[in-house]
């Protein structure tokens, strides 16, 4: 099963359109060693990568596919603060000390990828107008109510919206209620993930594509990766392949659910149509059942996003509700053209946070960020370096767990369809 992601082309989306190209990397042949060795080519693996280069750390990455393949080449583009959790739940569940890094790390989460992007030049769209999480029923505008209270009393930039400012912030009188998280904002996400690579290849990483890790196993005081075209001699490993984690490591692809997130979007709109929609560039998620997403990118084209098929897809049946969706509230919507459709896995957890593991001395792992995985990818990434780099467990600043696999793994389809109705009628209820 660890094979089944060798060679596969990355998959259409928008941003293999309208990304820049690639680095040129190639696939590992011969033998060759590292300090640390890094399995997955998305933003974890990348912001590990750099941050480890550039703290002069011999390093190399081996991608099973090509850099951004997953996630991080076809998320939505939303670069969002903040953990599932918010601070108060942190801070009571983790303690002061554990629970009040956790929540620093998400609060500085969004800054850290708006810094790389500038400090690296890298050219994907970027812009920081905020983040809104709109509400629709009455128990999600609590909610909000309490993530504007919990994150304003510590300092942050995030302030309620409603009325006719909300109405102004979206082009829409769909929702009644919002908070407006002015540390968010967007990128195109392919040409993030290639401009990651290309500054970690500058600082002195190496990058192998098409290299999928066959066999991970101890040697000594350190770790053997075996690969198709050869074999890997590192002392410490970082194992970031998130949503498409596999059986390299007994029981990591059980403890995550693989779900799908679908995306479309439209073509460029004209700048009549585009100018009251999302107006200073702020970005939007829904606290709903069909947890809908949504921007304007920067060539003024609507990409909308949410829950969808469970399997892949591209037929334009399959994104029927989320083009129903944004047409009920922006109904201009309905006179252009639709042109691209696509759709992939996130890495949902158990707990809905990020999760940790060292099950052996010098291989850690990181993964789930539950669809927040821009910011929080690239800001573990960053952590998880610092620790490989030698720091100790103050490095890290999310607790470390043991694997534990979902039991009932195999029927999360079922469990996701039976969730989302759950919802869907609490919703209706307006509970």
């Amino acid at each position: 099963m660890v094979q089944t992601l060798a060679r596969r082309p990355l998959p259409r989306s928008l941003y293999r359109e309208t990304a820049p190209p690639a680095p040129e990397t190639a696939a590992l042949a011969g033998d060759t060693a590292a300090r640390v060795a890094i399995i997955g080519g998305g933003y974890t693996g990348l912001s590990a990568a750099l941050h480890l280069a550039e703290a002069g750390v011999d390093t190399l990455v081996l991608e099973a596919s090509q850099i951004g393949w997953g996630a991080s080449g076809r998320n939505g583009g939303q670069v969002n603060p903040g953990l599932k959790w918010e601070p108060e739940e942190l801070e009571r569940g983790f303690g002061a000390e554990l629970g009040g890094r956790m929540v620093r790390l998400g609060d500085e989460a969004p800054g850290l990828v708006f810094d790389l992007i500038a400090r690296h030049r890298i050219d994907c769209a970027p812009k920081r107008g905020g983040t809104l999480r709109a509400a629709l029923s009455e128990r999600a505008a609590k909610g909000v109510r309490e993530f504007q209270r919990q994150w304003a009393a510590r300092g942050a930039d995030v302030v309620i919206a409603e009325g006719t400012e909300m109405a102004r912030l979206t082009g829409t009188g769909f929702y009644p209620l919002g908070a407006h998280d002015r540390r968010g904002g967007q990128v195109n996400p392919l040409a993030y993930c290639r401009g990651l690579a290309r500054a970690a290849l500058k600082a002195g990483a190496r990058l192998f594509t098409d290299t999928p890790a066959l066999r991970l196993a101890k040697a000594g005081s350190g770790w053997l990766i075996d690969t198709p075209g050869g074999r890997v001699t590192a002392e410490r490993v970082i194992l970031a392949t998130n949503g498409y984690s596999d059986d390299l490591w007994p029981g990591l692809r059980r403890s995550v659910i693989p779900v799908y997130s679908s995306i479309t979007a439209t073509e460029p709109l004209p700048p009549a149509l585009a100018a009251p929609i999302m107006p200073n560039g702020v970005v939007l998620y829904e606290m709903s059942a069909s947890y809908a997403y949504y921007r304007l990118d920067d060539a003024g084209r609507f990409v909308m996003g949410g829950r969808s098929v469970l399997r892949p897809a591209t037929a334009p049946e399959d994104f029927r509700a989320l083009v129903d969706q944004a047409t009920r509230m922006f109904p201009v919507l309905r006179s252009v053209e639709w042109t691209h459709r696509w759709n992939g896995q996130v890495a949902v957890t158990w707990d809905h946070l990020p999760h940790l593991h060292e099950p052996e001395p010098g291989l850690t792992i990181g993964l789930g960020y539950n669809g927040r995985g821009v910011a929080m990818a690239t800001a573990t990434g960053r952590m998880l370096a610092r620790h490989a780099a030698g720091g100790g467990a103050e490095a890290l600043d999310l607790p470390v767990t043991r694997i534990r696999p979902i039991l009932g793994h195999a029927a999360w389809p079922l469990a996701v369809k039976a969730r989302l109705k759950w919802d869907r009628l609490r919703e209706s209820f307006g509970s």
